[in-house]
């Protein structure tokens, strides 16, 4: 049977706190995100592994203390006053070290405090090893509070795995997430390359999402693995 064509259709990923699994490595991050109006100085730095959640966070905590979420990226072109006007995240902190956005970001920091505005920070590491080279920022940072997201367990991944089939509404057979869960590579970022892999294959191939086809898959991932 020929391939069919297969088109990369943007998956709808779920943003909302309902939709945010619970589970003993992220209990106090999801506490801590959902008490944002004690943090200590009205700033927070929630971190964790790539995939781990903190883009999902990021927007619940937005939308909890109505604020924005942009890339720490973005901070070098933009408006710091008018970004610094109601409570904000910025993600990825560490990607801009070394950068002039770090300046921005200092800008940032200390509007936000001025006004007493929440700002939530996002990075893999703890806030001292983001590699940031303006010291009065790298020390300010270093002194965040740190809402803390860890790999998964069987649960968590097994959660995971369901919410992405979901949001690319794919209906694997049942058997399917077991099996992903115990031989997969064990992080958040497989979980979502293995999906999205999944989602080609089944499409490329006309065939179902059953664990014959997620051997194949998972045989292809091994060369992605750490």
């Amino acid at each position: 049977m020929a391939e069919q064509l297969s088109f990369d259709l943007p998956a709808r990923p779920a943003l909302g706190r309902a939709d945010f699994m619970v589970s003993p490595g992220n209990a106090v991050a999801v506490a801590m995100i959902e008490g944002w109006h004690r943090w200590p100085g009205a700033r927070c730095a929630l971190i964790g592994p790539t995939g781990a959640g903190k883009t999902h966070l990021a927007h619940v905590w937005a939308n909890l203390a109505g604020g924005t979420v942009m890339a720490a990226s973005a901070l070098q072109d933009a408006d710091v006053p008018s970004i610094a006007a109601c409570p904000i995240a910025v993600e990825d902190v560490p990607q801009i070290a070394g950068t002039p956005a770090e300046t921005a970001l200092f800008h940032l920091a200390n509007l936000c405090a001025a006004q007493a505005v929440p700002l939530l920070l996002t990075g893999a590491a703890e806030p001292a090893h983001w590699s940031l080279t303006l010291p009065d920022l790298a020390s300010r940072m270093a002194a965040l509070p740190v809402a803390p997201l860890s790999p998964p367990d069987d649960a968590l991944l097994a959660g995971v795995l369901a919410k992405l089939f979901s949001d690319r509404q794919l209906a694997p057979r049942p058997d399917v997430i077991p099996y992903l869960v115990g031989r997969m590579d064990r992080s958040f970022a497989a979980a979502g390359r293995i999906v999205s892999a999944l989602d080609a294959a089944a499409l490329g191939q006309q065939r179902p999402i059953t664990r014959p086809l997620a051997a194949e898959v998972l045989d292809s991932d091994a060369g992605h693995s750490p």
